[in-house]
């Protein structure tokens, strides 16, 4: 994954200004054609606001939203000079909890909103532990609308203060907590005369400066097998996309979780054409030394190698409104491979605000829980702190083919026990 290219999350609680936030990147960046910034213009009249509505930029679902249609992850892309961005606006509300874990789920940092008139709410907590979990580990955080406390710096300091205790907690790798007016532009993209006070970056400068390229990145190359491709001529090649490390060339590799050893005798890239190496990220087919029987859902793995399990504790985000408990039946998708998987104990919940495990024997829509899964079949898994592809699943109810839950495998440190 490319070091110019920041995967972004927009997080925290409704009404924040996230959505304004974001769309004052995008106008003051002029990442806008005329016909959007029209069309965001012609909408904010709609409604009777006779200046820009900013939220409009990314807001684009709050007419479904009217209508009892679910909110989802509004997507953007911008770029600077500097670097290009994906950026994920998640929404704040608590029902939309499962929203906002796909838009962390590949993201290389979370820019949470915070409302300095309230600090950190609940939901703000939920969705920083959820971030965390995911395996984001560098933080920039707006403490917005200072214009409201007159630009105080205890204002902002007492807010900075809480946050950053709460991302030490968390295990954040690096935290920002920059003070802003998201409606009037300070300290967005340029630098406020409002907050002398503060010496250090915009929020765009905060960005251009961030560590990327993350959430694909880990020890050893992984290849789950996609597609098994028949070439012309016979024989096969094996596609997917590569994880964790570079994949080469010449790499020694096991096929699992068959356990055979082989080599990557050739590597092409869809754009690029044969190559001698592929990035995290990349999608690639592959051909072998050996003949092997390797089909949809075994992995291609460089040591240190993944461990082959039917039993997986994991912490899992339960987004259904009927309880998840002890002797459940779902589908689980991990990787290329679909099985069978049950439930066979549920640990205990997540406290947000306490981070501590609480004593249940169910998880509800979007708690956070520790469980014990077993399946049917074999999986190949790494522990998520080590690999975000490889240590994630989806959990699937089978009547509905709804997903009910996103998994990783293991469980967070930052937890605390039960007493």
């Amino acid at each position: 994954m490319s070091s110019d290219l920041l995967r972004l999350a927009t997080i925290g609680s409704v009404d924040d200004g996230k959505s304004t936030l974001v769309g004052r990147l995008l106008v003051d960046t002029r990442q806008l054609f005329d016909d959007q910034l029209d069309a965001v213009v012609n909408a904010s009249e709609r409604r009777g606001i006779g200046d820009l509505d900013l939220a409009f930029v990314t807001d684009g679902l709050r007419a479904e939203r009217e209508q009892g249609i679910t909110i989802d992850v509004a997507y953007r892309y911008a770029a600077t000079p500097t670097r290009k961005f994906i950026v994920a606006d998640c929404p704040g509300h608590v029902q939309y909890t499962r929203n906002m874990a796909t838009g962390a789920s590949t993201a290389d940092l979370a820019l949470a909103v915070v409302d300095v008139q309230h600090g950190l709410r609940e939901q703000t907590h939920r969705h920083l532990c959820i971030a965390a979990l995911l395996g984001v580990r560098h933080l920039v955080v707006a403490i917005n609308k200072m214009d409201a406390v007159h630009w105080s710096p205890t204002a902002y300091r007492s807010v900075a203060d809480e946050v950053e205790t709460l991302a030490g907690d968390l295990e954040f790798a690096t935290v920002l907590a920059v003070p802003t007016s998201a409606l009037l532009g300070d300290n967005v993209v340029e630098a406020s005369d409002n907050l002398p006070w503060y010496h250090g970056p915009t929020i765009l400068r905060a960005l251009e400066e961030a560590p990327a390229g993350s959430w694909t990145a880990a020890r050893g190359a992984r290849l789950p097998i996609q597609w098994v491709l028949r070439q012309p001529g016979g024989g096969r090649t094996y596609a997917g996309m590569v994880a964790g490390d570079a994949l080469r060339v010449g790499d020694a590799v096991t096929l699992l979780p068959a356990g055979v050893r082989t080599t990557i005798t050739t590597l092409t890239t869809l754009h690029a054409g044969a190559a001698q190496s592929a990035a995290p990220g990349l999608s690639i087919d592959v051909a072998l030394g050996d003949e092997t029987d390797a089909g949809r859902g075994d992995l291609l793995a460089v040591e240190p190698l993944p461990r082959v399990t039917r039993s997986l504790e994991a912490t899992v985000c339960w987004f259904a409104d009927r309880p998840l408990g002890s002797g459940s039946r779902l589908r689980l998708k991990h990787t290329t491979r679909t099985t069978p998987a049950r439930v066979a104990a549920v640990a205990g919940v997540i406290d947000v605000d306490s981070l501590a495990v609480e004593a249940a024997d169910e998880l509800r829509a979007n708690d956070i829980g520790l469980l014990t899964l077993e399946t049917a079949d074999d999986l190949v898994v790494d522990d998520y702190r080590d690999n975000r592809v490889t240590g994630s699943f989806i959990l699937v109810d089978e009547a509905s083919n709804a997903t009910v839950a996103a998994g990783m495998v293991g469980h967070p440190a930052f937890v605390r026990p039960q007493n």
